[in-house]
């Protein structure tokens, strides 16, 4: 190898060094913008009727559909250790559990928090409340209180606690809607968990309220609202790209869940035509 062309060899190792040194530098970002995808869920209230019967066939069939999570509203007289193996068996995850208020109450916290943590959940929603806990703006702020102090206890486990959206919360006291009420007065950490279509359906603009408090909306309802006879997701007129807007840039977004609650002749179709409209929209 003569003089000259050892310097050219050199300086082409250089090159290649400068150059693996940029795709190091690049693959985190690269990364990074895998990871921004926001996972998905479905809400197993949807099939309610064929996870009563079978929930480790659902649970399987759902995974095979391509979910990611599934969100529990009941568990069927199954242990937690139980259901934690039907997960685990179908390489699925648990995005949320919709549990009564009273679960996260006195004596009872402690024993939702241990069900919660062997099913590898860290999302405790309270899927509706009566109008005691939100029927004045007096009573919306000591119900957001108590959720916040809630919040509180949650941390040390790495858990979190929310409200999910019923259509009846956006009823209006004094100009304000009850959610609103609500969530002015609750702490950073309790969860807003959005609900496209019955906060549709309640007289509300979702996307709205979901730029309103920015990084509270760890897990979001997506729900289809109006379109034919049990229209799944994209077929009815929920704002899908202002929702994943916000919810992929200031929502604080981990988990999208779908819902399904139309009557159709099979709920598990229902779900994967939902799950194939949020693919046809690159999520």
């Amino acid at each position: 190898m003569t003089s000259a062309s050892a310097g050219i060899s050199r300086r082409q190792m250089l090159g290649l060094g400068a150059g693996a040194l940029a795709l190091s530098g690049l693959a985190p970002r690269l990364r990074a913008d895998v990871e921004r995808k926001i996972p998905i869920g479905v809400q197993l209230y949807s099939v309610r009727d064929v996870c009563a019967k079978d929930p480790a066939g659902t649970i399987a069939a759902i995974a095979k559909m391509g979910y990611q999570g599934v969100e529990f509203a009941g568990y069927h007289g199954r242990s937690a250790t139980d259901l934690r193996k039907m997960l685990d068996d179908n390489g699925i995850r648990c995005c949320g559990t919709h549990t009564g208020l009273n679960t996260l109450l006195g004596d009872e916290l402690e024993k939702t928090i241990e069900f919660n943590r062997t099913l590898g959940n860290a999302y405790l929603i309270v899927p509706g409340m009566g109008n005691d806990r939100l029927g004045t703006a007096q009573a919306c702020a000591d119900t957001a209180k108590l959720f916040t102090e809630l919040a509180e206890k949650l941390k040390e486990h790495r858990m979190y606690t929310g409200y999910h959206a019923h259509a009846g919360d956006f009823a209006k006291i004094d100009g304000k809607t009850r959610w609103e009420h609500f969530f002015d007065a609750a702490g950073p950490a309790v969860v807003m968990q959005m609900d496209t279509s019955n906060a549709t359906g309640g007289g509300a603009d979702p996307v709205a309220l979901l730029k309103k408090y920015p990084g509270r909306s760890l897990t979001v309802h997506l729900k289809e609202h109006g379109g034919p006879k049990g229209a799944v997701i994209g077929e009815g007129r929920i704002d899908w790209k202002g929702v994943f807007e916000v919810c992929e840039t200031t929502g604080g977004t981990q988990w999208y869940i779908v819902e399904h609650e139309s009557a159709v002749a099979s709920s598990m179709d229902a779900i994967k035509g939902c799950l194939d409209g949020l693919r046809k929209m690159g999520k």
